[in-house]
């Protein structure tokens, strides 16, 4: 059992503390921060027995340096922090996990903020960097980055509309892509569905959304809208299901399925499974993200994005976080492109 301190009146074991340590390898303070400040055992200020002695005391007293002192030593935290919209979401998914791999290769530790305000977390959380999926190009969402940045604070942010202003933007323009998979479904098939995200139908009115491709495609080949062909989901997996679904179930069955995010296509080839239809053959699917789940469903799924976008992403987030001068704010781009799956492929075996 590890040595622990004598209890607290309340009956809680003491936390060991730098003093602690000191006294049961008989050194000064100053040599146990030394030992534990990253630098060199054997350098200049202690031999290399001395720091062998507190790694030891230190093990027995299962001492844990305090990252918070050591934090306002050093002006770093060691940690990455990630805001992420949705986190059921693969591209989430996929995000976390390439900052996390590469996070991990430079002993940074990585955390998600479960807390939406992403504003409010980061006023009370001090990290060496933080990654937002979910900022808004609204004045008063700008305000909030550019407060953040104004006292230090290292951001990179995921925005199709937002410039650098004292922080990073990472910039993937979906339209263009979505476009893309617009015209490939159009080579085969008229009778199209679309499965969206509710709020890109809602706001296509006023703004340039995820289902405007879908809209500007069909009327560009003299195809009416038929609003019985659209289905809109929210923010879950489930949703996205049951709206696929309701949307294969329908009288009017598209024979293809434009759906705006790969989640969402996902949960189409599962609904199409779920009611005997063969994908492709008696419907076509394609998604939107390029996320490392579409090449794990069968059939695999014919999806749209950017390439390598995950570890290039998560290397750039990173080298933020280690950067010694933080430099000026950067735009970094990632173009899109067609990734042709099973889901699409007419010629493929059926099954």
């Amino acid at each position: 059992m590890p040595h622990r301190e004598q209890n607290r009146a309340d009956g809680a074991p003491r936390r060991p503390t730098l003093r602690t340590v000191a006294d049961a390898a008989g050194v000064s303070t100053a040599t146990v921060s030394y030992v534990f400040s990253g630098r060199r055992a054997g350098g200049a200020g202690v031999a290399e027995d001395t720091a062998r002695r507190v790694l030891e005391a230190a093990d027995r007293l299962n001492y844990r340096p305090n990252s918070a002192a050591r934090a306002i030593r050093t002006g770093r935290t060691g940690t990455v922090q990630l805001s992420l919209h949705m986190l059921s979401d693969p591209w989430s998914l996929a995000v976390a996990d390439a900052v996390n791999v590469e996070a991990n290769r430079h002993g940074l530790t990585t955390l998600i903020l479960a807390d939406g305000d992403w504003g409010a977390a980061l006023e009370r959380i001090e990290c060496d960097v933080a990654y937002l999926d979910g900022a808004n190009g609204t004045a008063e969402s700008h305000q909030k980055l550019r407060a953040l940045a104004a006292r230090g604070q290292r951001l990179v942010v995921f925005s199709e509309t937002l410039e650098p202003d004292g922080f990073d933007v990472i910039r993937s323009d979906a339209i263009p892509g979505c476009e893309m998979a617009m015209a490939h479904l159009l080579e085969q098939h008229t009778v199209i569905g679309c499965l969206a995200a509710a709020g890109a139908v809602e706001n296509s009115a006023r703004t340039t959304t995820r289902y405007t491709p879908y809209v500007r495609a069909l009327e560009e080949r003299g195809i009416p809208l038929d609003p019985g062909l659209t289905a809109t989901y929210g923010d879950s997996s489930a949703s996205a299901f049951a709206a696929a679904l309701d949307l294969l179930s329908r009288p009017q069955r598209p024979t293809a399925i434009y759906a705006t995010t790969d989640f969402a296509a996902i949960a189409a080839i599962n609904a199409a499974h779920r009611l005997g239809l063969r994908v492709p053959h008696d419907v076509a699917v394609i998604g939107v993200g390029n996320t490392p789940d579409a090449r794990q469903i069968a059939p695999t799924l014919t999806t749209v994005g950017p390439t390598d976008f995950y570890r290039r992403q998560a290397e750039i987030i990173v080298r933020r976080a280690l950067s010694a001068d933080a430099g000026p704010p950067r735009l970094h781009e990632f173009p899109w492109s067609l990734l042709p799956g099973e889901s699409t492929d007419l010629s493929a075996p059926r099954r």
